[in-house]
């Protein structure tokens, strides 16, 4: 349709539809992911009772909507490397 519009020079012709549209195609598809997070988030407080730091409420909502990538992830290599790595306990 913008195409059509500035195809055929009508854009003097009809201003406020053309920026409409300009808007309009920049504007994403859903804005479901937002959504879900806002929801993610409800959820972990109420399950919650808003008694953790928000730290914690932060780290706990990007596992919680991140999912996906979370369950991906290797516990096993995780804790070898950290094992593996050298004792950081400061001898005083």
């Amino acid at each position: 349709m913008l195409i059509f519009i500035y195809k055929n020079k009508l854009q003097d012709a009809y201003p406020n539809i053309s920026v409409a549209y300009q808007i309009y195609l920049t504007m994403p598809v859903t804005s479901a992911s937002c959504e879900r997070s806002f929801s993610k988030l409800k959820l972990i407080k109420t399950y919650l009772r808003s008694t953790t730091e928000q730290a914690r409420l932060n780290n706990l909502s990007i596992l919680s909507i991140e999912n996906k990538i979370a369950r991906q992830i290797n516990y096993e290599d995780i804790i070898n490397d950290f094992a593996a790595k050298k004792a950081r306990k400061v001898n005083f």
